[in-house]
């Protein structure tokens, strides 16, 4: 009963705890846009620059009734879907490629921290004279800000998976792709899944810089469109959007982290 009751006490408190946690989460936010509209209203800071919640409110609110703001949301998340599910392709097949052969990783090393250290928006505007102003750039835009820190991440959880296992598995005479498939890629889920909740975030940036230079579609387009005009409550619009695109693929990846440990 002294476990039970120990137990059930451990529960609540964490449970209390996760409520804390989501409440001052909800109370920041209500917070900083309360004192944003009161800067905005009582002349603190120029709504006109700043705009305020209730400007970007009646802004989102028309925008979708003349159906113009769907259009470019729609762009960017397809946008950035496909350049993270290739992503994620690419960096597996990758990181596999790079185990198998481990001289060719060796050479290859270097190259892959050097890309990964490169300021992706240099890469955007030879992209766009190369390939185009299309979505196929803005998706390899995406892709580029991504793939590399993602392979370089999956191999190293490749390298650090147990000697031990792979060798078992070899004195019972089994072959290298058994290895990858049995010891190797199952113990290198949970570097996959934390790999990915970065590269989504990264992919997004990577699509908006893409559209910044070359589109006209998306959400990208339409920050550079408004900064341009002067429609700052489109662009601080534009932003917010953006944040809650991202919050809402990286808990859907988390949702998909904690259903895997959980089967697991």
């Amino acid at each position: 009963m002294k476990t039970c009751t120990a137990q059930e006490a451990y529960l609540k408190k964490q449970t209390i705890r996760k409520f804390q946690i989501r409440f001052f989460r909800i109370f920041v936010l209500l917070a900083f846009l309360t004192l944003w509209q009161c800067a905005s209203d009582l002349g603190w800071i120029d709504s006109f620059i700043f705009s305020s919640p209730v400007k970007v409110v009646r802004t989102f609110y028309n925008l979708m009734k003349d159906h113009s703001l769907p259009m470019h949301i729609g762009v960017t998340l397809a946008e950035t879907l496909i350049s993270f599910v290739l992503t994620m392709f690419f960096t597996v097949l990758t990181a596999i490629l790079l185990w198998i052969f481990p001289k060719f990783a060796e050479v290859t090393e270097p190259y892959f921290v050097v890309l990964n250290s490169l300021p992706k928006s240099a890469l955007a505007p030879l992209l766009i004279v190369w390939l185009g102003a299309n979505m196929k750039t803005i998706i390899i835009a995406g892709m580029s800000v991504a793939i590399f820190g993602s392979i370089i991440s999956l191999y190293q959880g490749f390298q650090e998976v147990s000697q031990e296992k792979m060798k078992l598995i070899y004195t019972l005479g089994g072959k290298k792709y058994q290895v990858l498939l049995k010891v190797v890629l199952p113990a290198s889920t949970p570097y996959l899944l934390s790999t990915l909740k970065v590269d989504i975030g990264l992919c997004l940036v990577g699509v908006i810089i893409g559209e910044f230079i070359g589109a006209r579609q998306g959400l990208g387009y339409l920050i550079i469109y408004s900064s341009q005009v002067f429609k700052l409550d489109w662009l601080i619009m534009s932003i917010v959007i953006l944040c809650v695109i991202a919050m809402i693929l990286y808990q859907g990846l988390c949702v998909l982290e904690k259903w895997y440990t959980k089967k697991k």
